[in-house]
């Protein structure tokens, strides 16, 4: 699940992850506001879930990638899209 809260009196969103990847012991995102190479690392919970925050400038658009036990690739289906990468795969959309 991606929860955007847009804040009126701001500049920017905050963005909540919330994915349920029982199998992984890591969670990264990786590829907001271009960054390829450092990720949110996204912090297990009791349940095996795994969540994390991060503010993003308001009217952006940001490509982006699960990576899992820092090997496997996965994008978002609640995201707001994909779009092809230069690999010949998809990314992930988010839209604020």
């Amino acid at each position: 699940m991606i929860q955007k809260t847009v804040y009126k009196t701001k500049e920017y969103s905050k963005v909540k992850f919330l994915v349920d990847f029982v199998e992984a012991e890591t969670v990264e995102v990786l590829g907001l506001q271009g960054d390829w190479e450092k990720g949110i690392i996204l912090q297990k919970k009791k349940d095996g879930s795994f969540s994390g925050e991060i503010n993003l400038p308001k009217n952006s658009r940001h490509e982006f990638r699960y990576r899992l036990n820092n090997t496997d690739w996965i994008n978002d289906p609640q995201g707001d899209g994909e779009i092809v990468n230069v690999f010949g795969t998809t990314n992930s959309l988010i839209e604020l």
